[in-house]
């Protein structure tokens, strides 16, 4: 009897198993950086993504629970009061670029492996951590009064990474 990591439970080799682990946290970080914010703000943005991710270990779809078990072991998990590591990429708009090819590789996986629903449920689970984060902070404004709660460049990222899990 040979003890099997669940990924391999679920049918990925370790590859396939680090992209669609790695890949929420990476969606946290892109939609966070898509619009430059205050440390405060970038800060909130996190929490709000790290919160989205935590939540789903209670997710009805074994893909997405174990997805989010592996991503929150590696960034913090907000039940007992770890904050994950704020990352900033240097290039911005090219790391945003990656993780929407990192996204449709995914959605590409997991039509050829995953069962219809864990796909469907894991692609609207990376969207919704986008929203997350970008809906976490508005930017702009002054003090705190006025500004966009979306703007375009995270909104034009949110919707790069829809078309993208849904194969457009």
């Amino acid at each position: 009897m040979t003890d099997q990591p669940l990924y391999a439970e679920l049918g990925f080799t370790d590859a396939e198993w680090g992209l669609l682990a790695g890949l929420p946290q990476s969606v946290l970080t892109a939609a966070s950086a898509a619009s430059p914010d205050s440390a405060r703000k970038t800060r909130a943005e996190s929490a709000a993504g790290l919160d989205r991710i935590s939540d789903a270990r209670a997710s009805a779809s074994p893909l997405v629970a174990a997805a989010a078990t592996a991503a929150v072991a590696e960034a913090g998990d907000p039940e007992i009061g770890e904050e994950a590591p704020v990352i900033e990429p240097g290039d911005p708009a090219g790391y945003a670029a990656d993780v929407v090819s990192r996204a449709a590789e995914a959605a590409a996986l997991l039509a050829a492996k995953a069962s219809p629903a864990d796909a469907e449920t894991y692609k609207h689970w990376l969207v919704e951590i986008a929203d997350e984060v970008v809906g976490a902070a508005s930017s702009g404004g002054l003090l705190g009064i006025g500004g966009e709660t979306v703007t375009e460049s995270e909104r034009s990222f949110r919707d790069e990474l829809a078309k993208a899990l849904a194969g457009a």
